[in-house]
């Protein structure tokens, strides 16, 4: 990686004499002095534009994630920023919060890019800027990626052009090489998922790229679950004087409310299991990776055929179908989703209360962001990972001693409270409607006396 650190901008050499010229402007850029966020109780103290409290209060939330009360403060005085927490913690309400309340929209020019390494991906952070400016009509937001007609993307870029565009690196910069798409007024530049787009060097080298279409004078952030120190350096090329949130205890990134348990079975007793354990477990939603496109498909036909609400999500589909099988997932039209890595990073269903690693994933990193798929923004959840061979169980000791979490064997019973916090909210209101209907019972068909020894039995 360093060999390749040298292809970085450095914008202090390649534009020292701009800087010279400027030097006012260049120098007032940022905020100086410490990093200490704005201690707020609430996403009201943030003093936010009206029209974003509104679009938060619709969306249920009540309180700022950790990561949230640290970064937002900062990121709304323009910051540059460099994070890393957890996963399900909230970390794309920062950026798109953020972003909104900067934003002065002016027509036919983009002021937001945002890119991320998967166009499901892109989709979602697509939809959480609609959802977050649904009160702000004037702001136009546009989603571009591969596997859909680009002819369709130009005609968007000239006829009703968006002032925020998400993306994948590829498609973005296609577009931008054809002068299709105009970063020249670009104020605000957002990595999801950094650590994986920048260390892949051809990914690496299109960021690079659609970098130096951006100005000079620019917000930069990005945001990781996971993000090594080796990897820290790299994005802090791309940044000036940033605020950087890391956490270098690796035990913290696991979820408080996720039990992780494993089974040990050969390769062949897998399916049985499964079945067995679907049978049994409480769940709202399910997710099941495997590590092919093969097993993808062959799993979801066999849940299918066992009369299991399956679907499956792999890169083999035509960029549509992914997208109409991942809206069918998220609106609760499916259960359970059969998956490989490409919906192991950043995909937030906030139904899914419980992950099998059906295959052992291939490191920590990819284990971390799976299981994350469950016990979201505070959430209970269950993992439940596959161990077949010595590979497999090496990698699940690495996850334990890398984020010092215990993953015991799967017990013969699971208590549903700790797993499903929804299923026991239906319980609590099935027990209260019981209650309520034996009242009235009581009351239509028993004496005064007979009531009051019986509800007082019940109380």
């Amino acid at each position: 990686m360093a060999e390749n650190d040298t292809e970085l901008l450095d914008y202090e050499e390649e534009e020292e004499q701009e800087q010279t010229t400027n030097e006012i402007v260049a120098e007032t850029k940022k905020p100086t002095g410490g990093y200490v966020s704005i201690h707020s109780s609430g996403f009201r103290d943030f003093l936010l534009k009206p029209e974003l409290l509104r679009a938060i209060v619709d969306c249920g939330f009540e309180h700022p994630s950790e990561v949230q009360h640290e970064c937002i403060p900062q990121a709304i005085l323009g910051m540059d920023i460099l994070c890393q927490a957890k996963s399900g913690m909230g970390k794309t309400a920062v950026f798109v919060l953020a972003t909104l309340q900067q934003l002065d929209p002016v027509d036919n020019q983009v002021s937001v890019i945002v890119m991320c390494h998967t166009r499901e991906l892109a989709f979602q952070i697509s939809k959480e800027y609609e959802r977050f400016s649904k009160y702000m009509p004037t702001i136009k937001v546009g989603v571009f990626f591969g596997g859909m007609n680009i002819a369709n993307d130009e005609k968007v870029l000239k006829t009703n052009c968006p002032h925020i565009v998400v993306g994948t690196p590829g498609r973005i910069l296609a577009l931008v090489r054809t002068k299709k798409l105009n970063l020249r007024q670009v104020k605000h530049f957002i990595l999801d998922e950094c650590d994986k787009m920048l260390e892949q060097l051809d990914m690496r080298r299109d960021v690079q790229e659609i970098f130096r279409s951006t100005p000079h004078d620019k917000q930069v952030m990005m945001f990781s679950a996971t993000l090594s120190k080796e990897i820290r350096p790299v994005c802090k090329k791309f940044m000036q004087d940033p605020m950087e949130v890391y956490v270098d205890d690796e035990a913290k990134l696991t979820l408080h409310g996720l039990q992780q348990h494993y089974v040990k079975l050969n390769d062949n007793e897998k399916n049985r299991k499964l079945f067995e354990l679907l049978d049994v477990l409480e769940f709202n939603q399910v997710v099941i990776f495997v590590r092919s496109v093969q097993r993808c498909m062959a799993l979801a036909q066999l849940l299918v055929e066992q009369n299991f609400p399956a679907i499956a999500i792999h890169r083999a589909m035509t960029q549509e179908e992914r997208l109409s099988r991942y809206q069918q997932f998220k609106d609760f039209h499916k259960r359970i989703l059969v998956a490989t890595n490409l919906f192991g990073r950043g995909m937030d269903i906030e139904r899914v209360n419980i992950v099998f690693n059906y295959d052992m994933p291939e490191n920590s990193d990819t284990y971390l962001h799976r299981v994350a798929r469950a016990g979201r923004f505070g959430t209970k959840g269950l993992a439940i990972t596959f161990v077949s061979d010595e590979e497999d169980a090496k990698i699940l000791n690495d996850v334990q001693d890398r984020f010092d979490v215990n993953i015991s064997v799967l017990p013969d019973e699971i208590d549903i409270s700790s797993y499903s916090k929804l299923v026991c909210f239906y319980y609590s209101i099935w027990i209260c409607v019981c209650i309520c209907m034996l009242k009235i019972y009581v009351c239509a068909f028993l004496t005064t006396k007979e009531q009051d020894c019986v509800l007082y039995s019940i109380m």
